[in-house]
């Protein structure tokens, strides 16, 4: 692990805490203290050639001014809570809104907005940590969290999130990465994509999810088979109220083993594969349709579509909705929550 200081400094007016891992094979990744952000994911090809596969802002000051919340950690409570409002037993939690009347990505102070303390690393990978206090964008209880990022030799990116909590909290967390494996700024919708799902489910206009799961049924949610995002891009209703794909699928059981993937994506070359492995239950597909005017790694602003995020998480609003077939998301104290994630990465 090399770390340095960038020249900038973050909100808290200390300097921003720059992470660099490598692998023998050439691979190199590029972390960030502040909000546990993945900077950047740098692929070596067939020839020596290196690309550059992730979304990124030119500099570290950069990040803090863009609301993508590109490559950071989310959380408490990854995607939406409708009417950021919690209810457990007899407790009703008035939670910080942020988007509209509801919560996105754990409130306008999450976890993406924080600064988290690098506890241990090496070379091929590196542990951060964050405590957050009781009350904190409305959660009940205090909850500590680290995350793990780990390069393996097999061109691999593992990011694992722990948490614990001092009183019952629903706990979601996850990396909200965009990926664009062409490798320079441009359409991701000709990606191709497949998800091992069998069911998605359905959203307003706001984000909050107005039906139970429901069957991809071969229409424009289905990507059971392999398509790109742009065959059927707002082909149906789904798409239409959103912009584009913003939802999430619910994996196939067997996905949750870490041995069978969650998905596979694409470049439009063919030159780069990618496939995700999770033990999460869900997968949420964003197609970038609000990305417009979010700072570049070149310096100037990307359009819509520009990336693709696959964020590994609980359903949107799973704690209103304990009927779900899916783990319960209130984590309870004594008991550790656990995600791994692993972006595999396959180069020609």
């Amino acid at each position: 692990m090399l770390n340095k200081q960038a020249s900038e400094r973050a909100p808290d007016g200390q300097p921003f805490q720059l992470i660099s891992l490598r692998n023998d094979a050439g691979m190199q990744i590029m972390l960030m203290d502040w909000g546990a952000t993945w900077l950047s994911c740098q692929l070596p090809l067939a020839g020596g050639e290196m690309r550059e596969v992730l979304l990124g802002c030119a500099t570290p000051a950069d990040y803090p001014r863009q609301n993508a919340y590109i490559g950071a950690s989310v959380g408490r409570y990854a995607n939406r809570i409708a009417h950021a409002v919690l209810r457990h037993r007899d407790q009703t939690f008035r939670l910080a809104a942020n988007s509209g009347a509801h919560q996105l990505h754990g409130g306008p102070e999450g976890f993406n907005a924080r600064r988290w303390n690098i506890v241990a690393g090496d070379s091929r990978e590196v542990t951060l940590q964050l405590h957050s206090p009781d009350g904190d964008q409305g959660f009940p209880g205090a909850l500590t969290a680290q995350v793990r990022y780990r390069l393996t030799e097999q061109n691999g990116l593992e990011i694992e999130y722990l948490a614990g909590v001092d009183k019952p909290c629903p706990v979601c967390l996850t990396n909200h990465a965009y990926f664009n494996l062409d490798g320079q700024p441009g359409d991701a919708r000709h990606h191709r994509l497949q998800l091992f799902a069998d069911r998605y489910l359905p959203v307003d206009g706001e984000g909050i999810p107005c039906a139970d799961p429901q069957p991809v049924a071969d229409g424009g949610m289905d990507f059971r088979q392999p398509k790109t995002l742009l065959r059927d891009f707002l082909q149906d209703d789904d798409q239409r109220r959103t912009g584009g794909y913003d939802h999430a699928y619910l994996l196939q059981p067997g996905c949750a083993d870490g041995e069978n993937p969650a998905a596979r994506l694409w470049s439009a070359d063919e030159r780069v594969q990618m496939t995700v492995y999770t033990s999460a239950p869900a997968l949420q597909l964003y197609s970038g349709n609000f990305l417009a005017g979010a700072p570049s790694r070149q310096g100037g602003q990307y359009p819509n579509y520009a990336g693709i995020a696959l964020e590994s998480e609980f359903l949107p609003d799973s704690p209103a909705h304990p009927e779900w077939p899916q783990p319960d998301c209130w984590l309870q104290p004594g008991r550790q929550y656990r995600s791994l994630t692993v972006y595999q990465f396959l180069a020609r």
